[in-house]
């Protein structure tokens, strides 16, 4: 008899290969990532039947857990490499700061809402990610006290990129966000800083994800 680890180890595989793999994502790393990260580890229990499908899922106070797709279109355009001190905005389940911890040496992530990030600290734990610190706290306007980052992966969408995270941006780093409407017409663009003063920009198509609060980003008001 099949076990459950044994079948979503099967799915984990398949998910590579069908939903990655024959897409666009190429990045070795990346793909090695997904395919070791326990997606059902951070979905709720109703939904862990489901977890390889190629759809967003479900977490809890109006979030999801972004699509296997999406986790790595955004990590791969992240470019991470073994030395790297990333930054998340939006930690929601904890699955793609974990997928990020498997390639990157240092990750951050910020998360506002405290059963969130409770939950996401738990899950893992559980499955022994000790790279990952999750911090309560304003997305928007990152961690000024552990910057420059190498890179940065907004999994919320503002209606642009805040400031405050393109300066916590090491020279030669990458930020991955989408920005735009709050429920519609957002694009997924990709900030590399060139310099002190400069940025490059890469509009990488459409999107949808859940709206960026705080304060360089939607309000609460506005987002409803």
């Amino acid at each position: 008899m099949v076990s459950d680890d044994e079948l979503f180890e099967r799915r984990r595989r398949q998910m590579v290969r069908e939903q990655l793999e024959d897409r666009d994502i190429e990045d070795r790393d990346v793909l090695d990532a997904l395919g070791i990260v326990p997606r059902e580890a951070f979905v709720p229990e109703d939904y862990r039947s489901m977890a390889y499908s190629d759809r967003p899922l479900p977490i809890g106070k109006g979030q999801t857990i972004s699509q296997p797709y999406i986790v790595a279109l955004m990590t791969q355009m992240a470019e991470l490499d073994g030395d790297d001190r990333v930054l998340e905005i939006g930690t929601g389940s904890g699955y793609g700061v974990a997928v990020a911890s498997r390639i990157a040496d240092e990750v951050y992530t910020l998360e506002r809402h405290p059963e969130l990030a409770e939950s996401a600290r738990a899950s893992l734990e559980e499955v022994g990610y000790d790279n990952v610190e999750v911090i309560l706290g304003d997305g928007t306007k990152g961690l000024p006290d552990r910057a420059p980052f190498d890179a940065i992966i907004a999994t919320a969408s503002g209606p642009d990129v805040p400031d405050s995270l393109k300066e916590q941006l090491a020279v030669g780093g990458r930020l991955v966000m989408p920005v735009g409407g709050k429920t519609g017409g957002q694009r997924l663009v990709g900030v590399r800083r060139i310099d002190e003063a400069s940025y490059d920009e890469e509009d990488m198509g459409f999107v949808r994800f859940v709206p960026l609060i705080g304060e360089e980003g939607w309000s609460e008001g506005e987002a409803t």
